[in-house]
């Protein structure tokens, strides 16, 4: 359940979890509340964009499921401390069956039952409760006055082109399968996104394209960064808000990696220094209101330039991201674009001196992997509506999957030499690189949806130069 000020308002009263902040009403207050409000005439819109796709959607998980009732919730609000929540977002297979974003109602809950062969769909929702009520005024979670109008049962059902009825009409039944807890209904919902449809191509495009504008953000602001003594915070205040102004928010938590940060995988603590001289990793990504993510990262020299070594690392990871690009074609393997990324660094790291094994060996799939000490993470993942989109996926669809045009996914290599990893030279450690792009497979091959943000060396340190 989620935080709320009042468990009853019935009675006009606030019942609080928390019996110390108990308010009663006075009684003036209680006979005027309800009265002076203009009317709200309702004009029903016109459906939105996606609404066909979302209703593709259903209809295709109909016919995965015959004769079963399937049951998806958008879930409820989380807590985040005492009397604040998280900010709310629907469940992502909710999100993609109905439709609805960023102004989901939380607690929502969208069912299939079986009929004619087939399923009626109905979308149950809490009803905004008029100004006659106490909920109204009393109730801090869902009441208007606290958080502001909510839509009626007809206005969402104009909107997502789906029948929708009052939330407490809702009764769940024995044998229900529901998302998150029925195993097959919960991949199927997941596989369901692995090919993305025109609707969700054009939000990913819009998605890098705001990403896209975040990064030159920072790249404008870097001398206020490096003069902020925690810079890695001030990185990700930057981009954060080029991504509320444009979108939803970030699609997850922003690495901004300075100096021996960047080899932190998830580095999210984001609040060291940058300072000129080292590499500052920034893996981010803006999510729009329909919740499709971009997911990008870049590498950028604090001072303007990269120093020699730096070079070597950089260029050889943007060698690993080339490979990777150049093997996804449509009917090739998934794990394929990973592979294809590990020949290159493999081949490097053991030019370097740096393996005790030849690169041939390490590329062994069963007695090798050296070079893994250096790149411990995969090279791809699906990308859309969740940043690691598609997760729940069987094996043999995703990882050993074959690629099929319309899938977006990442390639992101990287090389990691820890501060005190003694197995490199010295002026190896403390470096971490990674650039990673967002990829639409077509029938063509791939497209590099974020190709527009600077990729080369040659091409960052111009980049920096223009600030």
């Amino acid at each position: 359940m989620t935080t709320s000020d009042s468990d009853t308002i019935t009675d006009g009263t606030q019942t609080p979890r928390h019996t110390n902040r108990r308010q009663p009403f006075p009684q003036g207050f209680l006979d005027t509340i309800s009265t002076g409000w203009a009317e709200r005439p309702e004009l029903l819109p016109e459906p939105r964009e996606q609404a066909p796709f979302a209703a593709a959607r259903r209809a295709a998980l109909s016919a995965a499921f015959p004769g079963a009732r399937l049951v998806v919730p958008a879930g409820a609000s989380l807590p985040r401390s005492n009397d604040t929540d998280h900010p709310y977002r629907a469940h992502s297979a909710f999100a993609h069956l109905t439709g609805w974003g960023a102004d989901a109602v939380p607690e929502s809950v969208l069912v299939f039952d079986p009929v004619d062969g087939g399923h009626a769909v109905t979308l149950y929702l809490r009803e905004r409760a008029d100004r006659t009520t106490a909920e109204f005024y009393a109730d801090s979670e869902i009441g208007e006055f606290w958080i502001g109008p909510r839509p009626s049962l007809a206005a969402v059902a104009a909107d997502l082109a789906v029948a929708t009825d009052h939330l407490h009409a809702f009764a769940p039944v024995d044998g229900d399968l529901v998302v998150g807890d029925d195993d097959d209904l919960t991949r199927a919902v997941s596989e369901l996104r692995l090919v993305k449809d025109a609707y969700e191509i054009e939000q990913m495009r819009a998605a890098v394209d705001a990403t896209a504008r975040g990064f030159d953000d920072i790249v404008a602001s870097m001398d206020r960064i490096v003069a902020t003594a925690r810079g890695e915070r001030a990185v990700e205040g930057v981009f954060h808000q080029r991504a509320r102004i444009e979108g939803n928010g970030e699609g997850y938590e922003t690495i901004a990696a300075s100096g021996p940060h960047a080899c932190y995988l998830h580095w999210t603590r984001n609040d060291g220094p940058v300072v000129p001289g080292d590499l500052v990793l920034v893996d981010a990504g803006v999510e729009v209101d329909s919740y499709y993510t971009a997911d990008i990262t870049r590498t950028l020299p604090v001072s303007g330039t990269f120093t020699p070594i730096q070079r070597r690392i950089y260029e050889t990871v943007r060698e690993a991201a080339d490979a990777a690009f150049a093997a996804a074609r449509p009917g090739v393997t998934f794990r394929s674009v990973h592979e294809a990324a590990m020949r290159v660094i493999a081949t490097r790291v053991a030019e370097w001196g740096l393996l005790p094994v030849t690169a041939e060996e390490a590329l062994d799939a069963d007695a090798g992997g050296q070079h893994r000490r250096y790149m411990v993470h995969g090279t791809s993942h699906h990308l859309g509506i969740d940043v690691h989109d598609c997760a729940q996926a069987r094996r043999e669809m995703y990882y050993d999957g074959i690629l099929t045009p319309g899938m977006v996914f990442t390639i992101e290599p990287g090389l990691y030499f820890q501060i005190d990893d003694l197995t490199v030279p010295e002026e190896y450690r403390g470096i971490g690189v990674r650039i990673e792009d967002d990829i639409l497979l077509t029938e063509d091959g791939p497209v590099n949806l974020s190709a527009g943000i600077p990729r080369t060396a040659d091409e960052v340190e111009a980049w920096l130069a223009r600030r």
